[in-house]
């Protein structure tokens, strides 16, 4: 089945309905469009994101199911709470944004390439700047090791990559993130190893849709409503 594709320059077409999603590959919606902070925020509010490697049209994407944690259901095994105790790192947020994504966007063991293109770098810095998008840094004897980043959206964080530069200093990130206080969901996206050991669980894509609905507060956003007016 064939899927919609907007040129670069329409700003007026909304997002496909998240129903009408490919269920092979899963999630994919729609094709083309661009990385405008209007666009990407009625994406996000809508259960949707990018994803897609350099070269090829940014590919909007909205899998059933979604992977999530719930910050009060976060796992912190033995070894990893040892390492908490130990108070060998320290977290900070939104201290180096740009310097996470980039690091999230670097070579990894096994990978020719990176989906965190240059493009995606400064739309994300600019939604950085309006006070979207997010970052938290891991420091260790004040060496920069890690990180993360992602969306807020109200009460909903959608996590975007993380990177680690020595052990457990995405673990110390996410669990972080988790015991902040200032959400009640952690959008994982896709599901991994990784995340399902430190208690994230996939949910099923209207359950998604309707906590986002919930704890985002999606009419709120004004980069929403510029794209809804420019219909």
């Amino acid at each position: 089945m064939p899927i919609p594709f907007l040129l670069a320059d329409d700003r007026k077409t909304p997002f496909p309905a998240p129903r009408t999603a490919l269920r092979e590959p899963n999630g994919l919606l729609m094709a083309g469009a661009n990385l405008a902070p209007e666009r990407l925020l009625a994406a996000y509010h809508s259960g949707i994101f990018p994803w897609y490697e350099a070269g090829d049209p940014i590919l909007w994407w909205s899998p059933d199911p979604r992977c999530v944690i719930w910050p009060k259901k976060i796992r912190i095994r033995r070894s990893l709470a040892k390492v908490l105790r130990r108070g060998d790192f320290d977290v900070t947020f939104d201290l180096a944004f740009r310097e996470v994504i980039r690091n999230c966007g670097g070579p990894r063991r096994g990978s020719k390439g990176t989906w965190i293109t240059d493009e995606m770098i400064e739309a994300y810095c600019r939604l950085h700047e309006l006070g979207y998008a997010h970052s938290l840094e891991v420091w260790k004897a004040h060496e920069f090791v890690g990180g993360l980043y992602g969306i807020g959206i109200g009460r909903v964080f959608i996590g975007e990559s993380m990177f680690s530069r020595v052990s457990d200093a995405s673990k110390v990130a996410l669990v972080a993130l988790a015991q902040c206080g200032d959400y009640d969901l952690i959008d994982c996206q896709l599901e991994t190893d990784h995340l399902l050991s430190m208690g994230a669980e996939s949910i099923g894509r209207q359950h998604y849709l309707e906590a986002l609905q919930e704890l985002g507060g999606s009419s709120e956003n004004p980069a929403v409503r510029m794209l809804e007016s420019a219909r």
